[in-house]
């Protein structure tokens, strides 16, 4: 499951990054990845670990990318 799609399956789960982040729901919703510049604030704010919203970059933040199910 991709990060945005994890966005995307929690109600209200985007107005919360987006009110964190100081950006419209809209702007967010646009994201076709979460942009590494807000990685960091949507793990915290979501709960979702990094590696998980973005596996591409799962080396940068200390954690392994996880092997497709």
């Amino acid at each position: 499951m991709s990060g945005m799609t994890l966005l995307r399956s929690k109600r209200g789960l985007m107005a919360r990054v987006a009110s964190r982040l100081g950006l419209s729901r809209a702007a967010v919703a646009m994201w076709r990845e979460v942009p590494s510049k807000h990685l960091q604030a949507v793990a915290d704010e979501t709960g979702i670990p990094a590696a998980d919203l973005r596996p591409d970059l799962a080396a940068a933040f200390g954690a392994a990318a996880k092997e497709p199910a």
